[in-house]
């Protein structure tokens, strides 16, 4: 039987490296290094570089276990300083982390793609690959970027793509099935929907409101089926035959080490369908940014 962790995998964007003060009483560089020994020990396969400054990816790559157990993906900078400081600075990344190739470069934003140097950007990924760069090249994108028509025309390797219990939209539309039928490799993120799932619903901001008596309909449901929430997501997005992986962030050793617990038993018996809620704001993080 396959585990379920040989899905998982890291997103470092939460590690606080970007932070000076401490965490939990910690230094974010310690706290780092013991998340990703964790992750190592588990056999977690992947590791999501995002998000992070040249000085917080020089703390990740002091941080990484060596030889490195990870596939690492890292992302392009924006692409209208041109190609040559796109791969300028993905080769500075590379150099940060202290590793010679990146199993995937991903594009960021695919807003990126469809401007003025999308093509230029797209292509130069391409160059990397064929140069032993990265092993493969991405997309992340977000369900209202048509994802199925941007994988069509650029044909990605891998396509990051939100879906979670409460954010069923690709898998309901079969958006993410039919990625996987053109075989490129799936990548969930947002399994956690910004800790929505969580949040209880008197706690939740002013503008989720509309949404709190569905989320409360689906913590109910997963507590009648003898489950808890961070049980219940794990379950739903590692059961998804359409994924290959499933991103997950943490901000702490303890949270990877509950994530894994919950990822290595039994996925709950539950009505996922039952659980998805349709309110654009909460579904939308950029709608969240701009309430």
């Amino acid at each position: 039987m396959i585990s379920p962790l040989s899905k998982l995998g890291l997103g470092s964007a939460q590690f606080g490296l970007d932070q000076t003060t401490l965490v939990r009483g910690r230094a974010p560089k310690a706290e780092a290094r013991d998340i990703l020994d964790i992750a190592a020990r588990a056999q977690l396969p992947v590791l999501d570089v995002d998000g992070h400054s040249a000085v917080a990816e020089a703390a990740l790559g002091e941080s990484l276990p060596r030889p490195t157990p990870f596939r690492i993906s890292i992302s392009t900078v924006r692409p209208d300083r041109g190609p040559d400081y796109v791969e300028a600075e993905a080769r500075a990344t590379l150099r940060r982390l202290g590793v010679e190739q990146a199993d995937a470069i991903l594009v960021p934003c695919a807003a990126d793609l469809f401007g003025p140097h999308g093509m230029a950007l797209w292509n130069r990924l391409k160059a990397m690959k064929d140069a032993g760069l990265t092993r493969k090249i991405g997309v992340s994108v977000f369900a209202s970027d048509d994802p199925l028509g941007v994988a069509r025309r650029f044909r990605p390797d891998i396509v990051q793509a939100p879906a979670s219990l409460l954010d069923q939209r690709l898998l309901i539309d079969g958006t993410l099935a039919a990625l996987a039928g053109l075989g490129m490799e799936v990548h969930l993120r947002s399994i956690f929907l910004n800790g929505l799932l969580f949040l209880p619903p008197d706690r939740a901001p002013t503008h989720l409101k509309a949404a709190a008596s569905r989320i409360s309909r689906a913590r109910r449901l997963i507590a009648e089926g003898r489950s808890d929430p961070l049980q219940a997501a794990l379950g739903f997005a590692l059961s998804r035959v359409e994924a290959a992986t499933v991103l997950v962030g943490v901000t702490s050793a303890a949270e990877l080490s509950a994530v894994i617990a919950a990822a290595s038993s039994p996925p709950p018996d539950l009505d996922w369908d039952e659980m998805a809620i349709d309110d654009p704001v909460a579904l939308d993080p950029r709608a969240w940014a701009a309430a």
